[in-house]
């Protein structure tokens, strides 16, 4: 098997591992996989900023920015109230960090951003199962 080919079976079983745990997860879950395909990305372009891979870089932070604003745009602020309106704040607040990282080569915003969303990601999964739909 050539390395492209090995590349693409790869990229193939994660695109199909990804979209199973998708069918599969509650509302609950999917927050959880959005926060962390956000991690994921913020790792990743970090290591873009050190290797000068500006283009990768671009794109992954692209990405983030657009998983934060699902997050944001999934708030439920009438029922949410003040931790609603906080955390979307806290939301255009990461993403205003995460641009900033983007456009001037910067490190330091994304570890802001990562140590942040680690934060309200170990609070949602802290949240007991029997509270989580209601």
């Amino acid at each position: 098997m050539s390395g492209y080919s090995r590349v693409s079976s790869v990229a193939a079983y994660q695109s199909a591992a990804a979209h199973g745990g998708v069918a599969a997860a509650d509302p609950h879950g999917l927050i959880v996989m959005l926060m962390d395909g956000a991690l994921e990305r913020i790792r990743a372009a970090r290591g873009c900023i050190d290797r000068g891979d500006t283009a990768e870089k671009a794109r992954l932070l692209h990405r983030c920015v657009s998983i934060i604003a699902e997050l944001r745009g999934s708030l439920d602020m009438n029922a949410g109230g003040q931790i609603s309106g906080n955390l979307s704040e806290l939301y255009d607040y990461m993403n205003r960090r995460l641009l900033v990282a983007s456009s001037e080569n910067l490190s330091e915003p994304l570890e802001e951003v990562s140590a942040l969303l680690n934060e309200i990601r170990a609070a949602w999964v802290a949240i007991p199962a029997g509270i989580r739909h209601r």
